[in-house]
């Protein structure tokens, strides 16, 4: 399940004055000089699409430059970029071509993006299985790969899933008790076992299995506290009452 929220960034004064906007695909909300945060706990490939509108009067002919910032060691990205109307996406280039940091988009792959149209970019993030951490990623836009008029970042949050624990299933019979009892577990094969007076002293400790009987005829009459716990489960608490 993946929570998405935005995160303004302080910009430089030159992008102030920078001929386009940021948008994610289908958004018309401008994260020019801003961040796009996600979470997610798969290891899963994710794709984040952004559109680059120019906004200037005259042609414009962008390149593309990524910037690790700070990403766990055995992620891979990639990139598409392309004008918006390209029905094949732009031009993809894998992670390995992009193994410098940072790494700009090659010139011959450069196009026209006539004032108020896109150029179309989509990043595909692929976290590390089980390699859990913050990914920060920076791109840049420029019209020379050097002197940058406008940036986002993708901050992705790759949280490994909590497996929820069950807890013991112990049923305790009979209860009240004079003679003996009988321990029935479930859910796992044994369990160890603590039983305290209400006084806090142990009467019992050891452990016991899916049904163990034990012998309390010289219990004094009272309330007495059973705890059971087992590697990979959830303890348990049982009280139980002895009346000779």
């Amino acid at each position: 399940m993946k929570k998405l929220y935005f995160a303004l960034l302080l910009i430089s004064p030159y992008f102030l004055f920078a001929q386009s906007t940021i948008t994610l695909q289908d958004s018309e909300d401008n994260i020019s000089g801003g961040s796009y945060e996600l979470t997610t706990s798969s290891s899963d490939a994710v794709d984040v699409p952004f559109e680059i509108k120019n906004t200037g009067a005259s042609d414009a002919n962008w390149r593309i430059t990524r910037l690790k910032m700070d990403v766990p060691g055995g992620w891979s990205d990639l990139m598409c970029w392309g004008h918006a109307t390209d029905p094949f996406g732009g031009t993809c280039f894998s992670s390995s071509q992009m193994a410098g940091n940072p790494w700009t988009t090659p010139n011959g792959t450069s196009f026209t993006v006539g004032p108020n149209e896109y150029g179309k970019l989509k990043i595909t993030i692929s976290p590390e299985d089980g390699a859990s951490g913050l990914g920060h990623y920076r791109y840049y836009v420029s019209n020379d790969g050097v002197n940058y008029i406008d940036s986002v970042d993708i901050k992705f949050d790759y949280s490994l899933s909590v497996q929820e624990v069950e807890p013991i299933s112990v049923s305790i019979v009979p209860n009240p008790a004079s003679d003996f009892i009988q321990v029935n577990l479930a859910g796992v094969s044994t369990a160890q076992m603590k039983m305290v007076d209400v006084l806090g002293s142990e009467v019992l400790n050891q452990s016991v299995s899916t049904s163990s009987t034990f012998d309390i005829s010289n219990f004094r009459n009272g309330v007495y506290i059973m705890s059971f716990s087992a590697p990979g489960s959830k303890s348990i608490v049982r009280k139980v009452i002895v009346k000779h």
